[in-house]
């Protein structure tokens, strides 16, 4: 299976004649989404989270209160880093303001670090945010052809990391503007040759509308099943999902896997594997710091993680191996191949901020891909 590739010149004339071509891989994030990522100290993040940790929708006024109070402290002690360890170049408490969600991650990696055609199908407001999702996703080479400008607001998350990593997340999605399930067309598909998807219960209408249409234009499907809360809260639809055969590649983490057989007499990630294979020509389940595990037919993988990188932020790990992982698809590659890939990618995101591979991290990415043996891009090669 061949890919349309094509070089990662930013803004270039030739990648701006091809924003009316059907990008190869597609991915369905209703909602256009910032992220505003910040590195603070533990006791700072307890004076302005009542419960740090996890990932809680809040209110428009309370994601704007974290906001200001993270100003506030950068402005007034932006140069107080004597008690962590800070290898990137984001500073301390500083915030990192860049387009986000899992999707847009996912698709961004596979565009500006393979050259494989990336587009996305959702919605944007007519805001400040807006304009900062448009621009930094078009920088990054994706094809916003496939994406609606709305009146109102844009999806806003806030994610505050400490010294060890952990990540408190906050986002703000009920005010926002999004995709509805009658608003897509064949055409948003057409042309295409994969669909990224997020499970996530308040999309689950616009998910299987979009599945539905991709499968009348010959798409193969990929899933993510987002989060264990998910899985654990609405199996049932889920397991719907996957029992249609209509997902043809399911990325899970060991959490989410283990979830999803919960109930069961065997809950570990290989028996979660061997459930998904049932119903997906690729599973994989990723095991953090242990690698992955992944099956396509009759052959199962092992793959160990990459690189001994203390983790500055995890955010965009999963989505980020999702790209590596598909580029391997798209090339044709073995499946420890495609594996390997992933966790170079998944791992190249995690030591700085944020969801996005900067560009020093992508050469790292990229020098690990060569220590294996894996094949280079196309567009390093021209």
């Amino acid at each position: 299976m061949g890919a349309e590739l094509f070089s990662n010149n930013n803004k270039s004339n030739e990648e701006e004649g091809k924003a009316s071509e059907a990008p190869f891989i597609i991915g369905l994030q209703p909602s256009a989404l910032v992220d505003s990522v910040a590195r603070v100290h533990c006791s700072f993040l307890h004076q302005i989270i009542d419960e740090p940790g996890g990932s809680i929708p809040v209110a428009i006024e309370e994601l704007e209160h974290i906001l200001k109070e993270v100003n506030s402290h950068v402005l007034s002690s932006s140069h107080d880093h004597d008690d962590d360890d800070d290898d990137d170049d984001d500073g301390h408490a500083s915030i990192k303001t860049m387009a986000g969600g899992s999707v847009a991650n996912t698709i961004r990696g596979l565009s500006s670090g393979f050259g494989i055609s990336g587009g996305i199908i959702g919605a944007y407001g007519d805001d400040e945010q807006g304009q900062l999702f448009v621009n930094n996703m078009t920088f990054s080479g994706v094809n916003l052809s496939r994406l609606r400008k709305k009146i109102g607001h844009t999806a806003q998350c806030v994610c505050l990391v400490d010294a060890l990593g952990n990540r408190t997340m906050r986002p703000c999605l009920s005010y926002a503007v999004k995709v509805q399930a009658l608003e897509l067309v064949k055409e948003d598909f057409k042309g295409s040759k994969w669909l990224v998807l997020r499970y996530a219960i308040f999309n689950l209408e616009v998910i299987q509308a979009a599945i539905l249409l991709a499968k009348q234009e010959g798409l193969l499907v990929s899933l993510d099943l987002a989060s264990f809360e998910m899985v654990r809260n609405f199996k049932q639809p889920l397991l719907k999902l996957l029992e249609s055969g209509n997902i043809d590649l399911c990325f899970a983490n060991e959490d989410e896997a283990t979830e999803l057989l919960r109930g069961e007499q065997n809950t570990d990630p290989v028996d979660a594997l061997e459930f998904l294979a049932k119903y997906c020509r690729w599973a994989v389940v990723t095991l953090s710091s242990n690698g992955c595990i992944a099956k396509h037919g009759k052959e199962t993988v092992c793959v160990p993680a990459i690189g001994e990188t203390k983790a500055i932020d995890a955010t965009g790990a999963g989505d980020l191996f999702a790209s590596g992982f598909l580029y391997g698809v798209v090339k044709g590659l073995s499946l420890e191949e495609c594996c390997k890939v992933g966790t170079c990618c998944g791992g190249s995101v995690i030591r700085s901020l944020g969801g996005e591979v900067t560009l020093e991290n992508w050469q790292w990415v990229y020098k690990q891909m060569q220590i294996k043996g894996l094949p280079m891009p196309d567009h390093l090669c021209e």
